[in-house]
């Protein structure tokens, strides 16, 4: 005890820590006083690989795995564009087919779970989405 007060620990991290913030370097940081971007209390097992690409804007050539990730969670936006039933179902069975091929052999890139894509539920948005858009 020193003066009557017991002497507090303090670890070398806590001292460098202490002494930014007499200092001020922890003043005026970006975000300072915003929620952290991305705890929306979802469980994503791929969290940090989103957060990367939303980061850096990648989106050009990216690991078969994440590839096909994105284009199933682009897919109704894809679909959108297309005139007919016929060239929906050729998309969806394709995409399905480089899917299992994925799965079937170990691609390239971090391991994402894909499920294929249910072709008549993947038709039926088409159809209500471009029902939607004709003003029905």
């Amino acid at each position: 005890m020193v003066s009557g007060v017991a002497e507090r620990y303090e670890s070398w991290v806590d001292r460098q820590v202490r002494e930014a913030i007499e200092r001020g370097e922890f003043d005026n940081l970006p975000g300072a006083g915003k929620p952290l971007h991305g705890l929306n209390g979802r469980q994503d097992e791929n969290w940090w690989i989103r957060q990367k690409l939303e980061r850096e804007d990648i989106r050009g050539a990216l690991p078969t795995s994440l590839s096909l990730r994105r284009e199933v969670e682009e897919l109704p936006d894809t679909l959108a564009a297309e005139r007919d039933e016929q060239s929906v179902r050729e998309i969806v069975e394709h995409l399905n087919a480089r899917i299992r091929d994925a799965v079937a052999r170990r691609v390239e890139g971090p391991v994402v779970f894909i499920k294929t894509v249910d072709v008549e539920a993947a038709v039926q948005q088409w159809r209500s989405r471009r029902f939607e858009g004709l003003g029905g």
